[in-house]
């Protein structure tokens, strides 16, 4: 599904100052400079001309770039739109089809099939769409703009260094507006550090072959801080008189201690482990528990409604019952949600960007005012809190 290709570029950042990056200018001397800094690297000049000569701002991948309001909707309605009979019947054909390669991941680095499959599914309907826009193109663009320029100018070195490789077409590589290539979406430093040759081929190939791309989604996944066989996400049923402060992604305790405070799993059996109660809808919503797993999921994706939807559709590919949706209060627009975060801004608190999405920033905002003024602290902004604001 095209509106979620790309959404894995906040995976990395660079570490360094966006204002130490550069960028913008006269895109023919920005790639000039791109060249210089490529041949200081060590990089022939010869090699570097041609993979630059075709290089091209895209003004696609910068609409692309700035029309990214799906992450506006709420947790049901993403979930419900990404999440089809279609999408479980195929990922069920795949787990199948693929089990041998599956079941190395497992044994490998304890990445369970489901997780892989989710994101196969999100990324590119499990290899159906892998994007159209010329990978080099992409990245060139969106590092001479100059709001990520951080993330995506070493990922044009990344692609040079595949391209000297073999592995790498300035003219023919295609993928995601944000650089990412393959079934999985990786980006070029990711291929490099996390590639796997999964079918023995001795290439790595992330656009044709499925064993390649899962076996190094697992590996980057491992690399990425993944706890081997354990479990991620865990739908679970709440009673109405929990301490809901204790909610969210910054509370954590065993969930043994969540049971005895009358936390049960909607299937299946809690696990001796560390867990969060998340409630994406508030306390009238889904609920549950969040193991140290899920936090890897903000590795992969920064956002919050993503990262919960693909976690929980891991979970329902392997079997977990589909989510009971509750009944939860309505949610604010997009305008709303600006209004909100404009608000939580003027009392001090810290939500990032105002950008009508809400956030782990928005999210911990909103409870502490709930908390303040004796609402019951789900995180979940409604209209009345807004209004009490």
């Amino acid at each position: 599904m095209r509106l979620t290709l790309a959404i894995s570029t906040l995976l990395l950042s660079a570490g360094l100052a966006t204002a130490k990056v550069p960028c913008g200018g006269s895109f023919n001397g920005f790639i000039n400079g791109l060249k210089k800094e490529a041949i200081s690297k060590g990089h022939s000049k010869s090699t570097v001309d041609k993979f630059f000569a075709s290089a091209r701002q895209d003004p696609a991948t910068i609409k692309a770039d700035r029309s990214q309001g799906v992450f506006q909707m709420p947790f049901l309605d993403f979930s419900q739109r990404l999440i089809s009979q279609n999408r479980i019947d195929n990922g069920r054909k795949k787990s199948n089809q693929y089990n041998a390669i599956f079941n190395r991941i497992e044994q490998q680095y304890g990445v369970s099939r489901g997780v892989l499959l989710a994101f196969w599914a999100f990324e590119t309907d499990y290899g159906t769409f892998q994007g159209n826009f010329n990978t080099l193109n992409s990245l060139v663009t969106l590092s001479h703009d100059c709001r990520r320029p951080e993330l995506f100018r070493p990922q044009v070195f990344a692609a040079l260094e595949l391209y000297e490789r073999g592995d790498f077409s300035p003219t023919k590589t295609t993928g995601a507006w944000a650089g990412e290539i393959g079934m999985v979406q990786m980006l070029p430093a990711d291929i490099i550090e996390n590639g796997v040759d999964g079918d023995g081929d001795g290439k790595v190939t992330l656009k044709t072959s499925a064993p390649d791309a899962l076996m190094s989604g697992g590996q980057m996944l491992s690399h990425l801080g993944w706890r081997k066989g354990e479990p991620w996400l865990q739908e679970v049923s709440v009673p109405s008189n929990v301490d809901w402060s204790k909610s969210g992604l910054d509370h954590t305790m065993n969930a043994r201690d969540w049971a005895k405070m009358g936390v049960k799993p909607r299937s299946g059996k809690l696990a001796n482990l560390p867990a969060s109660l998340l409630l994406p809808q508030g306390r009238k919503g889904p609920a549950f528990l969040a193991y140290p797993n899920f936090h890897v999921y903000f590795e992969w994706n920064k956002s919050f409604v993503y990262v919960t939807t693909a976690a929980y559709f891991g979970t329902r590919l392997e079997g977990a019952p589909r989510y009971d949706a509750g009944n939860a209060d309505p949610g604010l627009s997009g305008g709303q949600m600006k209004a909100l975060q404009k608000k939580l801004k003027a009392r001090g608190h810290d939500v990032g960007k105002v950008d009508g999405i809400l956030g782990k920033l928005t999210r911990r905002a909103v409870q502490a005012e709930q908390k303040r003024l004796g609402l019951p602290a789900d995180a979940w902004p409604t209209v009345g809190l807004l209004n009490k604001l």
